[in-house]
């Protein structure tokens, strides 16, 4: 039986607790999920490192799920162009029965095994592309699919699932598999098994950004100036990094475009 479909003893009684007592159950749970996080980072790391040299040959990343996975697979994809001004279609995340799935379910699609591997066709990829594939359970036709195309065509593929030996693992270069064990409410994958995804989703793109030198020391340089949050982030990344006020910072911004870079190389020529 599927670990993430097995009963949990911890919480057999749940529907008894009092309030306060659930939420200490649930954040019980949630402890194991950062353990089991930190017992695949080796696996992680190797994604990170296959991503990172396909991105900078020039490839793309894309992320594949259904239901909670593919809602995760596409926050992370679309938080990544504000956040590191990389072009949407270098950061790409696709759910099972598209955009409208997002908020409402759409039945059948997570089945499809043909549905997944056709959705992969328009993007023609190639071997500076990598495929990460998101299934709680392992075993998620669509996303099959969706591996199975992007191996035929030599993109790197990763599994991110909660079942080591699950037939996701089967297609992937690289298989990330956090033992998340049983979930609170039995089967209800979107709890611990999807927040491991969320938590290993955001160490693959930040780390990824990282080494592609989007982030100095701790400040993100290219950031996206799509607002007033984010251009006053910008601001005072870059009186922090050449040591000037927020005024100089403002006015070189405003002079090299809101290029962070070209801001402080030229306040430092000043």
């Amino acid at each position: 039986m599927l670990k993430t479909e097995m009963r949990n003893p911890r919480t057999t009684h749940i529907d008894s607790m009092t309030t306060e007592q659930m939420l200490e159950v649930m954040q019980d749970e949630n402890r194991v999920v950062t353990e089991s996080v930190g017992a695949v980072l080796k696996d992680v790391a190797k994604a990170v490192d296959g991503i990172f040299r396909d991105m900078q040959a020039g490839g793309r990343l894309f992320y594949i799920g259904c239901g909670t996975s593919g809602r995760i697979a596409v926050a992370d994809a679309a938080e990544c162009p504000p956040t590191y001004w990389v072009s949407p279609d270098r950061v790409v995340g696709i759910i099972a029965g598209g955009d409208s799935a997002l908020r409402t379910a759409v039945e059948g699609y997570e089945d499809s095994f043909e549905a997944g591997y056709h959705v992969m066709e328009p993007y023609r990829l190639s071997d500076r592309d990598s495929v990460i594939g998101l299934s709680a359970a392992g075993g998620a036709a669509f996303v099959l699919g969706a591996l199975t195309a992007a191996r035929e065509r030599g993109a790197l593929t990763v599994a991110i699932t909660s079942n080591a030996g699950a037939p996701l693992t089967e297609l992937a270069d690289i298989a990330v598999c956090p033992d998340t064990g049983a979930e609170v409410v039995t089967g209800s994958t979107r709890m611990k098994a999807g927040t491991s995804q969320k938590i290993i989703l955001n160490m693959i793109s930040t780390s990824v950004m990282i080494k592609l030198g989007y982030v100095y020391e701790n400040f993100m340089i290219n950031l996206c100036p799509s607002n007033v949050k984010l251009r006053s982030r910008m601001i005072y990344i870059t009186s922090q990094i050449a040591g000037i006020s927020l005024e100089e910072a403002e006015r070189h911004l405003k002079a090299n475009g809101f290029d962070i870079r070209a801001a402080v190389k030229e306040a430092s020529a000043v």
